[in-house]
């Protein structure tokens, strides 16, 4: 009796590599769901990026000045009197 180790036997490691292989992509297609994988730097870059254009009449300046008055480092007062120096009206 030979039990099955006959000349097919060689590559029945090939079987059990291939549910560790699935295995490890549904993790990483979890990991890359659940974590938010685009928003995390994988991915083209999104609006706001560096090196993504500015939208439409906005220059690269009112950008920077939207933001700082967005994370608090403007005062209203100060964020018109910026816009005005710009010579750009709110929009």
């Amino acid at each position: 009796m030979m039990w099955g180790y006959g000349q097919g036997m060689g590559w029945m490691w090939l079987w059990a590599l291939l549910p560790l292989i699935g295995i490890a992509l549904l993790v990483l297609l979890a990991v890359r769901v659940f974590g938010g994988g685009v928003r995390n730097g994988y991915g083209p870059p999104g609006p706001g990026a560096p090196g993504w254009p500015p939208p439409l009449g906005r220059s690269r300046a009112r950008q920077i000045l939207d933001e700082r008055f967005a994370r608090g480092e403007l005062t209203a007062d100060q964020y018109r009197e910026h816009l005005k120096v710009l010579g750009e009206g709110p929009q």
